[in-house]
Parts: C-alpha cells; sequence; structure tokens
C-alpha cells in the first residue's frame, strides 16, 4: 500500500462485518503507508493506550514544550526578568504571528498578530468592521450569519448588532451541513456589513467554499470575516489569494498551544489603516511608552493589540507550527482526509448496524478534520467512553464528535476508538 491508497479500500464484504484482524490489518497497512507516522512520537500520551478523539477541541503537547517552557521559566523569565520585553517578548505576537500567518493561513508578512483570546478578538473585528461599513454607507447594518455557527460568534453577533443599532441576518443550514454559495446570495445584499462565517462548522465539520463565498459577499459590497478555529493547522487555507478581510482562530485545536492559549487575528493590509478597533488599551498604542494623555492607535497590526500580550501562553505552539512548516499543510490535509475518511468507513461497517448515521457530508471535500456521528444515546456512550480512556467529544442533539489530529493520531488508534463506541452502544 503506498500513500496514495491512504483513502480507498472497502471494509465490508457481502453486507457482513469485518473480522477484528480484517480491521486490525487494514488499520496496520494505512499506518505502514503514513509519511508523517514518526510525528506521532512527538506528542505526549501517544505512546499510551488512550484513545483521543478530541484535538479539533484542544490537542495533545508537544513533548519539545516542556523543556521549552522550562527553559523559558529559568532564563528569559527567571535570568532576565523585565528585560525580556526589550530583548523579545514586546515583538512575540508579531514574530509568532507571521509564522502561523506564513505556515497555516497563506498569509504575507505584517497582516496577523497573535494575542487575546478568540472572543476578544472576534469582537473586536466585528465590531471595526460593522462600524467601518454602516459609517461609509449608513444602510449597511446587517451582520450575516449562520444559526447552527458556534455559540461565541452568534452571541457575538447579536450583542454587537444590538450595541450598534444594527441587526442580525440568520441564514438557516442544515446541521450536517453549513453554508452553500445559495444560501449565501440570498442572505446578503445591499444592507449587508459584514458575513461572519466559520471555514469548518464546529458541529459537521462542514468545509466552507471560502474562497467562493468571499465573493459573494464582496460583490454585495460587505466584509467578510472568517472563524477558523477548527482549520487552521487542519486544512489548507489561502488568505491572501482568497482576498480574505479579516480572519480570528484559536490555537489550542490542531496548533497545540495548550488550555487557554491566546488566539490570532487576520486583518488584510488593504483594511488596517482603515478599522478602528474597540478596546484601545496601551499595546495597540502608536507609541507604547509614551503614556500620553490620548491614545493614538499604532501602525499596522500592532492597533488590533490592547493589553500586555499572555507570553507564556504564547510559548508551546511554536513547536507544532515548526513541524507544521517542516510538513507542509497539504500533506496534513492529506493525512486527514485518510483518517477522516477511514473513520466514515468504520463508522459504516461498525455503527450503522446499530442506528447510528453520519451528521457530516460524506465527500471529503466538503469536510473539514473531524466527523460527527449520531444517536439518541450518544451523550451516555461519551460518559461511558471517558471512563475507558477513549476521549471523544458530544455534541447536541445526540452527536459524538470525532476529532483526528493529522499529526498526533494513527489509524490503529481512531480504529481502537471506533470499535469502543461500538462496544459502548452494544
Amino acid at each position: 500500500m503506498t500513500t496514495d491508497d491512504l483513502t480507498t479500500g472497502d471494509l465490508t464484504t457481502a453486507g457482513q462485518i469485518p473480522s477484528a484482524s480484517e480491521l486490525a490489518a487494514e488499520a496496520s497497512a494505512l499506518d505502514a503507508a503514513d509519511p508523517l507516522r514518526s510525528l506521532r512520537d512527538e506528542f505526549v500520551g501517544s505512546e499510551t493506550s488512550l484513545v483521543y478523539f478530541d484535538g479539533n477541541s484542544l490537542g495533545r503537547p508537544p513533548r519539545s514544550a516542556a523543556a521549552r517552557l522550562e527553559t523559558f521559566v529559568r532564563e528569559e523569565w527567571g535570568g532576565r526578568l523585565i528585560r525580556g520585553w526589550d530583548e523579545s517578548w514586546m515583538q512575540l505576537p508579531f514574530l509568532i504571528g507571521d509564522t502561523i500567518g506564513r505556515t497555516a493561513l497563506g498569509a504575507a508578512p505584517g497582516q496577523t498578530v497573535i494575542g487575546d483570546s478568540t472572543t476578544v478578538l472576534l469582537y473586536k473585528l466585528l465590531r471595526a468592521a460593522f462600524d467601518s461599513c454602516a459609517a461609509e454607507d449608513p444602510r449597511r447594518v446587517e451582520i450575516v450569519i449562520d444559526r447552527d455557527n458556534f455559540p461565541t460568534d452568534r452571541f457575538l453577533a447579536e450583542g454587537i448588532a444590538a450595541e450598534r443599532g444594527g441587526r442580525v441576518r440568520w441564514v438557516e443550514v442544515d446541521r450536517a451541513a453549513g453554508v452553500s454559495p445559495e444560501l449565501l446570495r440570498e442572505a446578503v445584499g445591499p444592507q449587508t456589513a459584514v458575513v461572519l462565517l466559520s471555514h469548518v462548522a464546529y458541529r459537521s465539520g462542514f468545509l466552507a467554499d471560502a474562497a467562493e463565498l468571499t465573493r459573494i459577499a464582496h460583490d454585495a459590497g460587505a466584509l467578510v470575516l472568517w472563524d477558523l478555529c477548527h482549520s487552521a493547522g487542519s486544512v489548507p487555507i489561502e488568505a491572501d489569494a482568497w482576498r480574505f478581510d479579516l480572519a480570528v482562530g484559536c490555537t489550542y485545536k490542531y496548533l497545540n498551544g495548550g488550555p487557554g492559549s491566546p488566539a490570532f487575528a487576520y486583518v488584510a493590509e488593504r483594511h488596517q489603516s482603515a478599522l478602528a478597533q474597540p478596546i484601545q488599551g496601551w499595546m495597540g498604542a502608536a507609541d507604547v511608552f509614551a503614556m500620553g494623555p490620548s491614545y493614538a492607535p499604532g501602525e499596522g497590526m500592532r492597533r488590533f493589540l490592547s493589553g500586555t500580550p499572555p507570553i507564556v501562553g504564547m510559548l508551546a505552539l511554536q513547536d507544532t507550527l515548526r513541524l507544521i512548516e517542516t510538513v507542509g499543510i497539504e500533506a496534513l490535509r492529506k493525512k486527514s482526509v485518510a483518517l477522516t475518511e477511514f473513520a466514515v468507513r468504520l463508522a459504516d461497517a461498525l455503527l450503522a448496524p446499530l442506528g447510528v448515521t453520519l451528521a457530516s457530508p460524506r465527500g471529503a471535500g466538503e469536510r473539514g478534520g473531524h466527523i460527527t456521528l449520531s444517536h439518541p444515546r450518544m451523550r451516555e456512550v461519551t460518559a461511558r467512553l471517558w471512563e475507558q480512556d477513549v476521549i471523544p467529544d458530544y455534541r447536541d442533539p445526540g452527536g459524538l464528535r470525532i476529532g483526528l489530529s493529522p499529526l498526533s493520531t494513527s489509524f490503529t488508534e481512531t480504529l481502537e476508538g471506533m470499535r469502543a463506541v461500538r462496544g459502548a452502544l452494544e
């Protein structure tokens, strides 16, 4: 079996469930053909029997992060103390931001910065985009967003619309899919200020056609803010080529930055000087240490910072960025597709006979790095699996979410987890 065979195979024969030996043989063959298989050893816990199906919520920690953090505490923080700000820390949000842009976003330098939480950065950019569009054309008072977008995105859209005298235009979507070009065309128009979309839907794993949806929004005269939380580090993104206006993503999923590691913000260079972000803090000022009587925004991406950067929270993800840059995002996407295709075939063979349905797109080109399996008992199943060191995620209604990180997940681990799901259901 070669790497081209990773997404092929038929686990069923004459409607029969494959034997344990047949399944193990296929998983073993897929692992042997995987050019990224050695990278699994780079992550803490990969040597254990625990099955981790939640890499799209919180990635495993890189082994090298422990040494990086220890060195930082001893040498940079402990040894240099406050001098660290002048020597390197002040530039870290921009340096790491540019690395994220280069390795995971398809973004030229000077357009990505890392700093606040996902929620805070989404608020900043959504508010800034809404205000800019409304100021240019007072008719533009609508934020377009789908009903099944992540709660934070929906809550922020509602809050900003109320705060700024606007309104939300809801897009009704299939929960097993997402926003299509046809749906967006019907939603946008002369009153649209900003369109807020997720590149990969958090529930179904639906992969949006980001280039086409961006074009549709632009044709309507609107700006687009992309939520990249479930795609950055797993799915190729071409922010510059696809003419993104704005984007935000977290770093604790496929970038393995650790619990609560800070998010990143992308603002296309053409918009940077025109947007006024609403949380005016000292770190976003033109002269950070002038301590002047009034606020003047900094140049470029500095103006989108607010408070003191969370330096410790930025450290661990640098090791994953190094791995992504080494192997390339296209290789990660190929492995991700192979993993989800294998999981779908296992679900068809092992779980469909028990009444489980796929609540994600079947086509690999319409799917990100996770799938969702639907059954009325999945909440109970999830609790039982956690007790067995099999860790998926649960999402209402009745959805078992299987997140497969291409850097740290093997095909054998995927098989063992899916067999455990079958056992829990039985």
